[in-house]
């Protein structure tokens, strides 16, 4: 048994027919034409649903707004690559040489993109009881140390500047740096009269949120 079908049978629970498709779950655009884009946006929706199923489940009295702030958490493309990397998954990455050169390997968006295309080929080989078992095995450690829904830290700094009778925070991109597969944003939150905190990430949004924690740790 190959290197990957062992990988797909022990970490995602599934025993591969077709090998190639979980091949193409774990290529990048930069190794060849045909690359995980389209699994990913299978296995991005097929993870809301799912996760929108369990936290239902699990929380039965929670009102809408206290969901969303833990459906958003689980599913947001931190969480993703933090999987991704629990499972060994960068070991099994398909990058082109200067991807891997440049670092891509451990991208959160290239990780979170490797994990919903799994989950993307999951389902088109054995449906959603497929893809349903493995992410609520991968996520559990994650859904379950939630006694309480999380707060974006966006939202609670835009709490902290209205409760200062102030106008709601400012986000600036001040800098982008890195190759087009693995890019780093640097982003500027500010309150006026308040202060000021920049953030870094692999995506404007969690620079954002970088920024955001970083400026609410000044405030607070």
């Amino acid at each position: 048994m190959s290197d990957l079908a062992t990988f797909v049978r022990d970490k995602l629970g599934h025993q591969p027919d077709d090998l190639t498709l979980f091949e193409r779950a774990l290529t990048h655009s930069s190794f060849g034409r045909a690359n995980y884009e389209r699994l990913e946006f299978l296995g991005d929706r097929v993870l809301g649903l799912v996760m929108a199923e369990w936290l239902s489940e699990m929380f039965p009295g929670e009102q809408e707004g206290l969901l969303s702030h833990r459906f958003t958490n689980l599913v947001s493309r931190a969480q993703c690559a933090l999987v991704a990397r629990d499972l060994g998954l960068i070991d099994h990455l398909r990058l082109g040489k200067q991807a891997w050169d440049d670092g891509a390997s451990n991208s959160d968006n290239i990780l979170g993109d490797a994990a919903e295309a799994l989950i993307g080929a999951l389902y088109v080989e054995g449906g959603v009881e497929a893809a349903r078992s493995f992410i609520r095995r991968s996520w559990a450690p994650f859904v379950d140390s939630q006694s309480s829904a999380p707060r974006h830290p966006k939202s609670l700094l835009h709490e902290w500047a209205e409760g200062h009778g102030r106008k709601p925070p400012a986000y600036k991109v001040i800098e982008r740096t890195g190759p087009p597969h693995s890019p780093r944003f640097t982003v500027r939150a500010s309150v006026k009269g308040f202060g000021e905190a920049d953030g870094e990430g692999s995506s404007k949004q969690e620079a954002e949120t970088a920024a955001a924690t970083a400026l609410l740790e000044q405030l607070t």
